[in-house]
């Protein structure tokens, strides 16, 4: 056996456990969902589960309920975990120092366990009640806002790492070679700075709305009863209604969500690697 055989039958066997893996946990079930969604109770080919989830009023108002809120977090999470890792990247200060050993902490926290101590904090009887006067605290708890806030909590710290690590790929020569040339901070920030760091900036939003999306632990026990999140509705469906054709087609409904937002990622990159490669 050649050389060359042998580095290929390597090659292979090395990327054949990771394939196999995604056959079975990724690729067999997605199949599986797709399928499902194209049958009726019968087990024959029908489009009732497609005309369910884009006539029905409710669905129609979990799915403007959930890209409401998926928007608006990534929106609130990209700024404020952009603010946060410009200031680690560029401030010398003891504060900026601290924040940069604990941002990363609330990664390591369970999410259910987050989520319960969120409801203790600010439900109308909790701990923000208690020490500013009950009434005085706006609804939180099963409302939009408590749901865009528990969003924000678990996604700045992956978020703000993302950025840091690219901030401080910039090379300092670049930011103090404008400076001595008299440019001004925004100057610097519209020039420099974003656009050498709006390609982790993508990697982000793509991360981010596929992570709420189909988000499931956080709106179970914070959102309202109605309207839902996808994932909650697609769950209730599946358990409490035994639907599992509409289930399966709100399944495959996000997965078109989520492969849309990768699409102009993944288009993106391709086009920057055009351009870096002339």
């Amino acid at each position: 056996m050649s050389k060359k055989m042998k580095a290929s039958l390597l090659g292979l066997g090395l990327v054949l456990p990771s394939f196999l893996t995604l056959l079975v946990l990724v690729i067999y079930p997605v199949t599986i969902s797709i399928r499902e969604s194209f049958q009726d109770e019968q087990d024959n080919f029908s489009l009732a589960n497609y005309v369910y989830i884009f006539t029905e009023p409710l669905i129609l108002q979990n799915i403007r309920h959930t890209l409401f809120v998926t928007v608006v977090s990534c929106i609130f999470v990209l700024a404020i975990a952009y603010f946060i890792a410009i200031y680690l990247r560029f401030s010398k200060s003891r504060i900026s120092r601290w924040m940069n050993k604990l941002y990363f902490i609330p990664m390591f926290i369970p999410g259910v366990i987050a989520v319960y101590g969120f409801i203790n904090f600010y439900r109308d009887n909790g701990w923000l009640a208690r020490i500013v006067g009950e009434g005085m605290v706006p609804p939180i708890i099963y409302d939009v806002k408590g749901l865009v806030l528990i969003n924000i909590w678990f996604n700045i710290p992956f978020t703000t790492m993302l950025l840091v690590a690219a901030l401080e790929s910039i090379p300092n020569s670049i930011i103090e070679s404008a400076r001595d040339a008299g440019a001004r901070k925004l100057h610097i920030f519209t020039k420099f700075i974003f656009p050498l760091s709006y390609r982790t900036m993508l990697v982000a939003i793509t991360f981010l709305f596929m992570g709420m999306v189909g988000s499931f632990t956080a709106p179970f026990l914070i959102d309202r009863n109605a309207p839902q999140m996808l994932g909650v509705s697609m769950q209730q469906h599946f358990s409490v209604f035994n639907e599992i054709g509409q289930s399966s087609s709100l399944a495959v409904f996000m997965f078109l969500l989520c492969s849309f937002v990768g699409y102009f990622y993944i288009r993106s990159n391709m086009n920057n690697s055009k351009k870096d490669s002339f």
